[in-house]
């Protein structure tokens, strides 16, 4: 392949916020022995006093402006292989339009942060080392003086070995390998690709066997799998024996899963059924693991890589099937900067390979209902627990007839109280961390409030501070009230460090543990209390959200839902949505073994219409009922919609310039709404508010927004303001 001439014009993206490709001329004349510029690799360019690595995504095309005013690349990094190749560069490429995100962005997130830079290289590829017949020969002679050659040549005389493994035989190690390799004892060669040996794994139910058989058929082709299956039906057994056939077939899998925190269970599940280490990838990891992770997975020697939406862009030359865990989860959204959807991006990415891909869940959001009742995904039913253990029974508790102490009602904690008497685990779920949500003046009424934004403070009694989860200020609790001086403060409202403490003294003995984004902050300490509640041992279990999500606790028999009562009188039209999904998600974690489980459901509103359908039919006609009211009020996904978004310190800034945009919405089959406040309109000090644009199709949405992008970047209004589009919201 020869390279582009010297009058050829290289198109590539650079990691600035503008909604273009720039033009370069390619580096001086190259030498004989440097490999061509193809789409895909990178560069080092001059970009005003700066030197930015982009990525060449166009060789050969026409300039922009005339080529005597163009500068010159720099250099080309990766040797002329691309880093990102064809297929996901169109991908990509797909991405930044339908975003409406500026192209370097979109192009540089794929990449590992450790390529960002321009002294980031590629990894050399890992080697293995074996022993050579004269390494046996030295092995089979008396010993001699030097041990350590002698301990190396014996641990490899079992087989090949890595050098994560021969670290294992001495600190020296690096020396001892040098001097006998130098002795031709020990030759090296590249670490093949890893080789799945399956195990056996679980008998399949009838359920489990059918979607595993409909999904193998469509290997090769595309089609969308929705496995819609309740709390311990199986759903990772029918995603493993799907990547066995993958596996066995030569291709590459893919699971994306919503937190990092649901890595360790899932690791070890996939390790010991596939019979191979995956490679992982998520935000938790330092920049050269996820580089080594990434490379392997780019080289084709990983099979698997499980991580986070971001994995989603991994380069996987034989990738054969993609799974979404938790497909329902708005972790998956990315809620700033590129606002990509994980899940719509691997439809469409599995589209493009021509693989199949397979979103699950207990509770499926409803855009994925929505598009297998449409016959556009196919739909696989799992309403049997695969160990044949009964789904856990529900019991509503009125508050409004109950004494409680500190949130949690006297019923729970007699409940909590028996279930630690029967051997069993109990789990306390509170979607709020933190001591308390407010700090008050029972003297007063003074409350503790954020300056930047419209939120309270929450007071963490334990480090003595008042933090905002929003916009992350801290400042010390103080000891008297700010305002009057007495010394009357009190925390208001209940977190999960307060019922912590509470059962930790209405239980003392039992081991309380407590998951939330404060308590799992040290790297391992979440896996560490994982490993404690998987012992088996009486204990209670505290959390947040993070406990609802795809956690297998065999001991946990009951669940206490301490307040969800907020969602129910929520201003958004998603809210009643993901209370369905979070109390399915958490009432699934009790009783998933023989032990049957409880649910105890605290609220202020048994007699609501939503909780008694939930409880009583079940999230499918919960969601049914949903959809209908989506499709009456002509709201997604019955309809499509993008939001303007915008924010600054003043908010007639953001008023006036909402009001400029709204005037020059280009005429179509969509109308625009607004300006309307966000749910939280003050955060970090900046006011934020929205135009929602909404129309019936998506390609007329797509056309108005690209007519509009230009005449809003051309807006004067708009420099006091920071401003971005939104495509398929989920937040307001």
């Amino acid at each position: 392949m020869s390279g582009p001439s010297p009058k050829t014009v290289l198109k590539l993206a650079l990691p600035v916020p503008l909604p273009h490709l720039f033009d370069y001329l390619p580096p001086k004349t190259p030498a004989a022995s440097e490999s061509p510029v193809v789409p895909g690799v990178r560069a080092v360019v001059p970009f005003g006093r700066r030197k930015l690595v982009g990525v060449v995504v166009e060789c050969g095309a026409p300039a922009a402006v005339d080529s005597k005013r163009l500068l010159r690349v720099s250099r080309i990094l990766d040797d002329g292989v691309p880093v990102i190749d064809t297929s996901l560069l169109g991908l990509l490429r797909w991405c930044w339009q339908y975003y409406k995100h500026a192209p370097g962005e979109v192009l540089l997130a794929a990449l590992p942060p450790a390529l960002r830079k321009p002294d980031g290289l590629l990894p050399e590829p890992p080697l293995r080392f074996l022993i050579t017949e004269a390494g046996r020969e030295q092995l089979a002679g008396p010993p001699g003086r030097a041990p350590a050659q002698r301990a190396m040549l014996k641990a490899l005389a079992d087989g090949p070995l890595g050098e994560d493994e021969l670290a294992a035989t001495g600190s020296r190690w690096r020396a001892v390998l040098k001097r006998v390799s130098e002795q031709g004892w020990v030759e090296s060669e590249p670490e093949p690709a890893s080789t799945a040996r399956p195990s056996g794994g679980h008998e399949l139910t009838g359920e489990q066997a059918s979607a595993v058989a409909a999904i193998r058929e469509d290997l090769g082709q595309f089609r969308c799998h929705l496995l819609d299956g309740v709390t311990g039906s199986g759903k990772t057994e029918v995603y493993l024996k799907v990547l066995e056939q993958v596996l066995r077939d030569g291709g590459q899998g893919l699971v994306l899963v919503p937190e990092i925190g649901l890595t360790p269970q899932l690791l070890r599940r996939f390790r010991q059924r596939l019979g191979l280490e995956p490679a992982v990838l998520h935000s938790g990891l330092s920049a050269g693991e996820r580089l080594a992770a990434w490379d392997a997975a780019r080289t084709g020697r990983a099979r698997l890589v499980i991580g986070t939406r971001s994995a989603l862009f991994t380069p996987m030359p034989e990738l054969g099937l993609i799974v979404l865990d938790e497909e329902h989860d708005t972790s998956f959204k990315q809620q700033d900067g590129f606002r990509y959807s994980a899940r719509d991006v691997a439809v469409k990415r599995a589209a493009d390979g021509e693989l199949p891909v397979i979103l699950g869940s207990a509770t499926p959001s409803l855009e994925s209902l929505n598009n297998a009742q449409s016959g556009r995904y196919r739909h696989h039913r799992l309403r049997h627990r695969a160990n044949r253990a009964v789904l856990p029974a529900w019991r509503v508790l009125d508050m409004r007839q109950q004494a409680n102490v500190q949130g949690l009602a006297a019923a729970s904690v007699e409940a909590i109280e028996e279930t630690l008497e029967q051997g069993g685990q109990a789990m306390v779920f509170l979607n709020r961390r933190g001591y308390a949500p407010v700090l008050m003046c029972q003297s007063c009424g003074w409350h503790s409030e954020c300056a930047r934004c419209d939120a309270s403070l929450t007071w963490h009694r334990s480090t003595r501070q008042l933090c905002c989860h929003h916009c992350g200020s801290q400042r010390r609790a103080p000891e008297l009230c700010p305002d009057c001086r007495a010394d009357a403060l009190f925390g208001l409202g209940e977190g999960t460090q307060q019922i912590e403490e509470a059962l930790g003294r209405r239980f003392p003995g039992v081991p309380v543990l407590r998951f939330d984004r404060d308590s799992t902050a040290r790297k391992g300490r979440f896996g560490e209390q994982v490993e404690k509640v998987m012992e088996g041992e009486p204990c209670i279990l505290v959390g947040t959200q993070m406990l609802a999500k795809g956690h297998h606790f065999p001991g946990v028999t009951l669940v206490v839902v301490v307040n969800v009562d907020q969602a129910l009188y929520s201003a958004d039209f998603r809210a009643l949505e993901r209370l369905g999904q979070t109390l399915l998600q958490v009432a699934g974690r009790a009783g998933r073994m023989e032990r049957p489980g409880t649910v105890m459901l605290q609220t202020f509103h048994p007699e609501h219409e939503a909780l008694a359908l939930l409880i009583g039919e079940g999230y499918e006609a919960y969601a049914g009922w949903l959809l209908e009211d989506r499709r009456a009020a002509g709201l997604p996904p019955c309809a499509f919609q993008a939001l303007l978004r915008a924010e600054a310190h003043l908010k007639s800034d953001v008023e006036t310039f909402l009001q400029a945009a709204a005037a020059v919405f280009p005429d179509g089959g969509c109308r625009v709404y607004g300006p309307l406040p966000a749910l939280m309109e003050r955060v970090g000090g900046r006011y934020r508010m929205y135009l929602m644009v909404q129309g019936p199709g998506r390609p007329e949405l797509h056309r108005q927004l690209d007519a509009w992008l230009p005449l809003l970047r051309g807006l004067r209004e708009g420099r006091r303001v920071r401003w971005a589009i939104d495509v398929d919201p989920q937040e307001v």
